[in-house]
Parts: structure tokens; sequence; C-alpha cells
């Protein structure tokens, strides 16, 4: 059982270093952890792995994940009275963004709530016919 855990964890990391040669290899600006993480998607997706070689060490890191935050966190409180002097610009960049994300996935999730129902509707007109 362990070593299981270790297997889904030696793969998630397999990933994330493929990510790190991609953001050293690719003039882009994307941070290696995204491509870490596409490239997973991708895997799992064409099925070169299976989710549930990953799926139990992905759920363990998920639950934890709140704590990767308090190293962040507490640098920002280090940082306070630097960033006090741009908290007003900071909270006006910050408050339209986050409505702009929050009216966009509204209206993705609508869309495509509306476009499942339409198709489960469709399908069922034609078995009723």
């Amino acid at each position: 059982m362990f070593t299981n855990y270790l297997f889904q964890f030696a793969r998630i990391l397999a990933f994330c270093f493929l990510g790190e040669v991609c953001h050293a290899v690719l003039p882009l600006p994307v941070p290696a952890s995204v491509y870490g993480l596409v490239l997973l998607l991708l895997a799992l997706n064409f099925r070169l792995i299976r989710l549930e070689d990953v799926k139990e060490v992905g759920v363990f890191l998920t639950g934890i994940f709140p704590l990767l935050f308090v190293p962040a966190a507490a640098g920002v409180m280090e940082l306070w009275a630097e960033m006090g002097e741009m908290l007003l610009p900071i909270i006006i960049a910050i408050i339209p963004v986050t409505v702009l994300v929050m009216v966009t996935a509204g209206k993705t999730t609508q869309a495509l709530t509306s476009r499942k129902k339409n198709k489960e509707t469709a399908a069922n007109d034609g078995i009723a016919e």
C-alpha cells in the first residue's frame, strides 16, 4: 500500500520535472508548474497513464493545499510595511479582476449547463418518438 503511494507520488513528480524542463527549454513566460499540469492532463486524456495511477496522492495533495500558502502569507506579513503604501492600487486592481473572473465563470457554467440540458432534452425527444 505504501509503495503504491510512493509510485503515485513519483509519477506526479515526474510531470513536475518535465514541466521544469519545458520551462527551461521553451522561451515562453509560462510557469513550470503550468507546463507540468498540462502535460499531466494530456497524459490522462490520451490514456498514457490512468487516473488510478495518481488519484490517491492527488487527493491527498489537494487536501493539504491550503498549508502551502502559509509561507507566502508569512512573506506578505513580513513585507506589510512596504506593501502598505501600495494597498490602494492593489485593491483597485484586484476587485475588478475578481468580479470579471466570477462573472465569466458563472456565465460559462450557465452556458455549459444549458447546453447539457438541451442535449438531454433532444436525446429524450428522440427516444420518445
